[in-house]
């Protein structure tokens, strides 16, 4: 591979394995680890966990996403970061995102189902608090839940 674009070098800070605990009544934590692949090209995250337990919410114990893998890349001409998302259920989502200024950014905009998430990386780099949204036209947004990742 030639030289490094430099805008991927953001992302390294992201790379490693974390803990993460969706602020859901019942789950327990997971995990994920972000690596890169492809000679630097690509940075991949891949997410588990143990079995939902039986105290989850019953939406999470018949739809768990888990395992989920990511793998993002750099469109150069926007400084912009493309996510391709694929899960246990057979969901395949194309997600664009950001990383700037310690504020991590996904999001979609899909007829009848619009996501976004956000991110802060803390000052030290061992945390990272976020939330993801969900939205029917776009417009009104609600809160699906709240995560931390933890190093």
């Amino acid at each position: 591979m030639g030289k490094r674009h430099p805008a991927l070098a953001r992302l390294d800070v992201l790379v490693g394995r974390w803990t993460v605990q969706p602020e859901v009544e019942g789950l327990g934590a997971g995990w994920t680890e972000l690596a890169w692949v492809e000679d630097g090209r690509f940075l991949r995250q891949h997410s588990d966990a143990e079995p939902v337990p039986e105290t989850a919410p019953r939406a999470w114990r018949e739809n768990n996403p888990l395992p989920t893998t990511q793998l993002i890349g750099l469109d150069d001409a926007g400084q912009e970061f493309t996510v391709l998302y694929a899960d246990a259920r057979g969901v395949h989502r194309v997600y664009r995102m950001t990383f700037a200024d310690g504020v991590w950014r996904m999001w979609r905009e899909a007829p009848g189902f619009h996501q976004r998430f956000t991110g802060t990386l803390s000052d030290d780099g061992a945390a990272i608090d976020g939330r993801w949204e969900r939205s029917a036209d776009g417009v009104d947004w609600a809160l699906d839940f709240k995560l931390a990742y933890r190093r």
